[in-house]
């Protein structure tokens, strides 16, 4: 028995019998099945990498590097992020972004993690997805956790989210909302 997928149900078909030669011969029943344990996925789409985010002890250092170095037409300037605890800078490649993130404030996440990494690193990664909440309701469903339950709005004034990184074979994986117009 396998499944499909018609106007954004996971249908299941199943067939009692076959006869040699011909076309199916006993009737076919079509079942809605609601539960995501049934179907691959809910009716979301997982869409392009948006940006790999960067943690780094020095923001200008980091920035000019992007711009100076290794000619990056589009850096932006530092923003602060008081929700997130991050000022944040983006360098436009085209097909995707890098976002060097610094240390905002006294509870910073990033600040815990430059203590364990003091030149830096990779912190997340961030992929598009159509539908936040339904993705984050599917994702559950499948036993991956979430940090937060509730989409914030991220950087790009988008609601996202945060996978565990202990369910994501130990990479921080943000879902952010892209509406394609």
């Amino acid at each position: 028995m396998g499944f499909i997928f018609h106007r954004g149900y996971c249908i299941s078909q199943q067939v009692s019998s076959f006869t040699k030669g011909s076309h199916l011969s006993s009737p076919t029943s079509f079942t809605r099945m609601f539960s995501s344990n049934n179907c691959n996925q809910e009716s979301w789409k997982l869409g392009h990498l948006n940006h790999v985010a960067i943690a780094v002890p020095d923001l200008k250092k980091a920035s000019e590097f992007y711009k100076n170095i290794l000619g990056a037409k589009e850096v932006s300037e530092a923003v602060p992020q008081s929700e997130h605890g991050v000022y944040t800078v983006f360098v436009n490649l085209g097909n995707t972004k890098i976002e060097l993130l610094h240390p905002y404030g006294d509870k910073s996440p990033i600040q815990n993690f430059l203590d364990k990494n003091k030149n830096g690193g990779i912190h997340h990664i961030c992929i598009e997805v159509d539908d936040v909440k339904i993705a984050i309701k599917d994702i559950t469903s499948k036993g991956i956790r979430v940090l937060d339950p509730e989409p914030k709005i991220g950087a790009h004034g988008n609601p996202v989210v945060f996978l565990h990184p202990k369910d994501c074979n130990g990479v921080l994986v943000e879902l952010e909302e892209v509406k394609k117009s």
